[in-house]
């Protein structure tokens, strides 16, 4: 199997050799490039066609989320993990806003970036657990919450949805669930749909909203 290519945009030059010796480290891991600042990682992007971005939020010339953005304006498939020492409400709920998929803290263990690398790339949305209940329902809760009630769904459709925002894949939700892969995809069309959701950004706010994931 071909390794997951990772890109690492961090202004700190130390803080990149750090991750990508620690990256490098796993068997199904390799760098293909790194950034300095928001602009360079933007081109950067372009030339290696990555498999993830490991974003800094705070970056010279071209910010993280400036750079998520317009990298997700030209290439609505790339897939961005940030990687910050920000733990408030606000900056959480940009960098979902700018098309993260997940959003990791400095200050955690590596192997939580580790986690949250393989979770994005299969497609999943990952907020570090150490974010508190609290703080992760006003970062995504006021979207969420205009979605609609749970009583919309139908107990199959929440309990699909509360597995896929848990971050299992649609093939673990259908051997927990002892359904085929199809009839899961289903029921999260319907779920989705009802709730005018558009993404597994959206199913994690609504989720994080009806308080499926207080307890990490």
């Amino acid at each position: 199997m071909a390794p997951i290519r990772i890109l690492l945009a961090d202004d700190h030059s130390v803080v990149r050799a750090g991750l990508r010796a620690f990256i490098e480290a796993q068997p199904d891991m390799e760098v293909v490039g790194e950034a300095g600042d928001g602009a360079a990682a933007l081109a950067l992007f372009a030339a290696t066609q990555p498999d993830l971005v490991v974003m800094d939020l705070s970056m010279p010339e071209l910010n993280g989320l400036e750079a998520t953005e317009r990298l997700r304006a030209h290439a609505p498939g790339a897939r961005v993990l940030f990687l910050s020492v920000y733990e408030d409400a606000l900056s959480l709920r940009r960098a979902m806003a700018a098309g993260a998929a997940g959003y990791v803290l400095k200050r955690s263990e590596a192997e939580t970036l580790i986690s949250a690398i393989r979770a994005v790339v299969r497609g999943e949305v990952f907020l570090d657990p150490a974010f508190d209940a609290a703080l992760l329902e006003r970062a995504v809760g006021d979207r969420a919450g205009a979605a609609g009630p749970p009583a919309a769904l139908s107990e199959r459709e929440g309990g699909v949805l509360r597995l896929i925002a848990q971050g299992y894949s649609n093939k673990e939700i259908a051997a927990r669930l002892d359904l085929s892969v199809k009839t899961v995809e289903t029921y999260k069309a319907r779920a989705m749909e009802k709730l005018a959701l558009s993404s597994r950004v959206d199913i994690v706010r609504y989720a994080n909203a009806q308080g499926w994931l207080s307890h990490p």
